[in-house]
């Protein structure tokens, strides 16, 4: 068994090996390799000479994956990788995909598709170049979902009403939480009880830092109104990439002390961190589910966030601020009570619950072992 996967993902290779900075990690490609004998990545590859201290890198390991290039591959070679394959799958929104989709409708292959974010979202605030296409990549997209065989959506509500489907189809994250202890709540509650009126309040994101739909720049501007509200607080930032235009906007605005640039952490530090914060903010201006707001939640952090993407479908509406509104951003921060933060607590974590490893994984399984199986 053969599986193709396509996707713009961009991969690393350092001294002929491959790492992932992102969503496509080894462990999540193991997903496809335990149904194969091989699976070729169709996706971006930058070759680097070393290591990047700002990132953190996911090793691929396994021995059943091959990447491979697209910008590297001929309409031809591509057409080939497509017949040589038992399965397609394609995530989108992506250009390659959607080439991938039509030649696997022609060679008559078993295709599945997967929507982790709205095109029309990711195209228009990525470039200029992106506003031009975005409408077409919206048309693609929406009339190659609407005629796929089955459908993986990592939303409940928002991507399925903006591309819905005629074929079989299933609601279910790319997150996957372990089991959450009741302690976690019980510790939350007892950190909210103990902060005191002029206590700091830590506010924090976490989010590529150079790539601006990722909306830190709102929250930095949120944190210049709050402190001249008289409001003791510090913004804290997790994420790879280049910082420097955001330490511009934190200097313009002048909190540039009151805003902490963290870098990159383990994935295994990050639920420590997240304890140590008083409010998680997700300030996107493009998202599908998002994995980073969905663990804050795991934690009983009391969160905020913005109308991109399915977020709204997460956070109660007096807890959702316009995307790109730092003002509307800043009067929720100002607006939190100990009471609010106290519900807030237990309703998020109660929320994360769906996100059980165990439940999401048996779900994902039995949808593509019946994909998988289909004769």
């Amino acid at each position: 068994m053969k599986i193709v996967f396509l996707h713009s993902h961009k991969f690393r290779k350092i001294k002929n090996e491959y790492y992932s900075l992102g969503g496509l990690s080894d462990k999540v490609l193991g997903r496809y390799a335990q149904y194969a004998d091989e699976v070729t990545i169709i996706a971006r590859i930058i070759e680097q000479e070393e290591f990047d201290d700002n990132n953190m890198y996911s090793k691929i390991i396994n021995e059943k994956v091959e990447i491979k290039d697209y910008r590297n591959l001929s309409r031809r070679e591509l057409k080939e990788e497509i017949n040589s394959a038992d399965r397609v799958i394609a995530r989108l929104p992506c250009m390659i995909s959607i080439k991938g989709i039509k030649l696997a409708k022609k060679l008559d292959k078993k295709y599945l598709v997967e929507v982790v974010g709205c095109a029309w979202d990711a195209y228009w605030n990525h470039s200029l170049r992106g506003k031009v296409v975005a409408l077409w990549m919206f048309m693609k997209m929406k009339s190659a979902i609407k005629k796929a065989p089955r459908v993986l959506y990592v939303s409940n509500e928002f991507l399925q009403n903006k591309y819905p489907t005629n074929g079989i189809q299933i609601a279910c994250s790319d997150v996957v939480l372990p089991n959450l202890e009741e302690k976690i709540l019980n510790r939350r509650n007892a950190k909210i009880e103990n902060m005191k009126k002029n206590n700091k309040i830590i506010i924090g994101t976490i989010g590529a830092v150079d790539v601006k739909y990722k909306g830190q720049a709102y929250v930095i501007k949120a944190v210049k109104n709050l402190k001249n509200k008289g409001y003791n607080i510090e913004y804290q930032v997790v994420g790879s990439g280049n910082n420097k235009n955001l330490q511009k906007i934190a200097k313009k605005y002048n909190v540039y002390k009151d805003v902490k640039f963290i870098g990159s952490l383990p994935h295994e530090k990050i639920f420590d961190w997240i304890d140590n914060i008083d409010i998680y903010i997700q300030p996107s201006k493009v998202e599908g589910l998002p994995r980073a707001l969905i663990e804050a939640m795991s934690r009983a952090c009391p969160c905020i966030g913005s109308t991109a993407g399915g977020i709204p479908e997460l956070l109660k509406p007096e807890y959702i601020f316009k995307k790109g509104d730092s003002k509307e951003l800043a009067k929720i921060v100002e607006n939190l009570s100990k009471d609010n933060m106290l519900e807030q607590a237990s309703f998020n974590f109660e929320q994360a619950q769906k996100y059980n490893g165990k439940v999401i994984n048996n779900r994902r399984n039995k949808f593509y072992e019946e994909f998988i199986s289909e004769i």
